[in-house]
C-alpha cells in the first residue's frame, strides 16, 4: 500500500479496508493518528503536564497506593509488561503484572490499599473480569484501560483511561496494543507531577510524545523491506524473538503476533535468558529477530548478539537509528530513536507488519486467525 493510499484511508476515517489488503494492514497504518488521538486532550505539550479526567476523582488514592498490579490476558498482559518500568522509575511503587488466569488460579492477595489496573481492549475479556470482581470484593481500587466504550470493564470499574484508538476490526490487536501502552504512560506520567525531582524525565517524555506520530509515519515507510523479510521467512517452522529491557515486551507481543496470524511456532525471549537453556536452539538454520536500542541495556543486547553470531545465528536486527551493526549482520530494520519508554511503540509496528506479510505468504487471513475470537467471553 502506498503512502498516499494510506494516508487518504486513514483521513476518510472509514471502517472499510478501502485499497488495504486487509483490516489489520489499514489499522497498521491509522497508528499515527489513533496515538493522536490517544494523547488529545489529555497532554498540554507546552506546559508538560497531563490530565486523565477519567481517573482524577481518585487520583489521591492511586498517588498513596501501596502496589499497583497491572493485570491482563494476551496483547494485554504485553501492555503491562511493556509499562512496568516507566511506572515504577516515576512512580517508586511497586508494580506486579499478572496474567488474569493466572491471577485467579492463585488467589493473589489484595489488599484495600492496592491499586488494580486491569487491561482489556474489547473490555469484556472473562478472565479479566473474573479478576476485576476478585479485587472488588477485596475492596481494592479498581481501574480499567480500554478501548471500548460502555464495554463491562468500563462500567464495572471505579475509573479508568479510554485507550480512544478508534474502531478495531482485525482480531489481532494494532493500533489498541500501543493507545494502551499511552494511557499506562500518561498515567505514569500524573503520578510524577508532584515530584521535583522527576520533572525533568517527565519533560523528556512528554516532548517525546510530540514527536511520536512523525516518528511512526516514518517506520511504516519501511513497508518494502517488511515485506522481503515476510516472505523469506514464511517458510521457516520457527522463529525466535529476541531483547531485554523496554524490548522485552515486544519481543512478547511480535512472536505472539506471529502464532496468531502465521500459525507458526514463535517464542518471545528476554536476551538476558539466553545463556539458560535457549542458547542450545541457535544455529545457522534457526531464523532469530532481535531487538536492540541505544539504551540502558544496549551493552548486555550486544554481548547477547555475539554469542548468537558465535554460534552461526544469523539474525534480523530491529535497531534504532543510532545503532552502527552492519559489521554483525547484513539484515538491519533502522527504526527512528525515541525515549526509552516510547520506543515499544516503534518497535512493534515492523513486527506487526512482518507477521501480517509472512501470514500472507502463507495463505493465512490475517483479520479471522484461525480458532480465535476478538474477545473470549468465556472458558473452556
Amino acid at each position: 500500500m502506498t503512502s498516499e493510499v494510506s494516508n487518504e484511508i486513514i483521513a476518510n476515517g472509514t471502517t472499510h479496508k478501502g485499497e488495504c489488503s486487509s483490516y489489520m494492514e489499514k489499522e497498521i497504518f491509522e497508528q499515527p493518528d489513533s496515538t493522536e488521538r490517544t494523547l488529545k486532550g489529555r497532554v498540554d505539550f507546552e506546559n508538560h503536564k497531563v490530565v486523565l479526567r477519567g481517573i482524577e476523582p481518585h487520583k489521591e488514592e492511586i498517588m498513596r497506593c501501596r502496589r499497583l498490579i497491572m493485570i491482563g490476558a494476551g496483547s494485554s498482559f504485553h501492555v503491562a509488561v511493556a509499562t512496568r518500568q516507566i511506572i515504577e522509575q516515576l512512580t517508586e511503587v511497586p508494580v506486579m503484572t499478572e496474567l488474569s488466569s493466572d491471577f485467579m488460579d492463585r488467589e493473589v492477595p489484595v489488599f484495600r490499599d492496592d491499586v488494580c489496573i486491569f487491561i482489556s481492549q474489547s473490555g469484556e475479556t472473562y478472565s479479566t473480569l473474573e479478576a476485576l470482581r476478585y479485587c472488588k470484593e477485596r475492596d481494592a481500587l479498581v481501574m480499567g484501560i480500554t478501548n471500548t466504550v460502555n464495554s463491562t470493564l468500563s462500567r464495572e470499574t471505579s475509573c479508568g483511561i479510554h485507550a480512544n484508538a478508534g474502531v478495531e476490526t482485525g482480531v489481532a490487536s494494532t493500533k489498541a496494543y500501543t493507545s494502551q501502552i499511552l494511557a499506562l504512560i500518561m498515567l505514569a506520567l500524573m503520578m510524577a507531577e508532584d515530584s521535583r525531582i522527576k520533572q525533568p524525565r517527565v519533560k523528556e517524555i512528554i516532548d517525546g510524545l510530540k514527536e511520536l506520530p512523525g516518528k511512526m509515519r516514518q517506520v511504516l515507510e519501511l513497508q518494502d523491506q517488511l515485506r522481503k523479510y515476510g516472505k523469506q521467512l514464511s517458510g521457516m517452522k520457527s522463529l525466535l524473538v529476541m531483547g531485554r529491557g523496554y524490548h522485552y515486551a515486544t519481543c512478547l507481543e511480535g512472536a505472539f503476533k506471529v502464532k496468531e496470524l502465521a500459525n507458526m511456532h514463535s517464542e518471545g525471549i528476554l536476551s538476558g535468558e539466553l545463556k539458560h537453556g535457549p542458547l542450545a536452539l541457535i544455529d545457522k538454520e534457526m531464523p532469530i529477530v532481535m531487538v536492540i536500542s541505544k539504551d540502558s541495556t544496549y551493552d548486555k543486547c550486544i554481548n547477547a548478539l555475539q554469542q548468537v553470531i558465535a554460534r552461526h545465528g544469523q539474525p534480523i536486527l530491529l535497531c534504532s537509528e543510532d545503532c552502527e551493526l552492519s559489521t554483525m549482520a547484513t539484515r538491519i530494520i533502522k527504526i527512528p530513536k525515541t525515549v526509552d519508554c516510547l520506543q515499544p511503540c516503534l518497535n512493534i509496528i515492523p513486527l506487526q507488519m512482518l507477521s501480517m506479510y509472512m501470514a500472507q505468504n502463507r495463505g493465512h487471513d490475517v483479520d479471522k486467525p484461525r480458532h480465535l475470537v476478538k474477545a473470549v467471553t468465556h472458558e473452556a
